[in-house]
């Protein structure tokens, strides 16, 4: 089985809103590119963990994280039909992202409020930090 690790990073805004971004469709999780995600990916050979959160912060929505986030959650997702386990590693930031640059991964992006994350559909194991480690409600 191979193992990768993955950082991720919720941003959320001094407005209490939180940035998500939708990859396009032949890239999605669900192929139908329909859930939305949290800046992030896997971390390279001899990377640091936070040097590659910065990396894909960047490349995925064109900003510099300018603080230090801080770790809410590790997760275990295992994908058999690919031998594959995933460590995934999720972080939250309070920053004032002031524009936003997606990759051409992404299709578009948003900034949803705390009070209305039950009424995005977030991927299942983003659903399961906000719910369970996070204490937010989202559908």
């Amino acid at each position: 089985m191979n193992l990768q690790v993955g950082v991720k990073v919720l941003i959320k805004n001094s407005k209490d809103e939180y940035l998500f971004i939708r990859r396009t469709a032949s890239l999605s999780t669900d192929k139908k590119g329909t859930s939305w995600d949290i800046p992030g990916g896997r971390i390279e050979p001899d990377e640091y963990l936070l040097d590659a959160l910065k990396r894909e912060v960047k490349e995925e929505v064109g900003y510099e994280l300018q603080s230090e986030p801080t770790l809410i959650a590790a997760q275990d997702i295992f994908v058999p039909e690919k031998d594959l386990h995933v460590v995934r590693l999720t972080y939250t930031l309070l920053e004032d992202v002031m524009d936003v640059s997606l990759s051409e991964e992404h299709q578009e992006h948003i900034w949803i409020h705390q009070s209305k994350l039950q009424e995005v559909a977030v991927e299942p194991y983003l659903t399961e930090v906000l719910q369970t480690k996070y204490q937010l409600l989202v559908s």
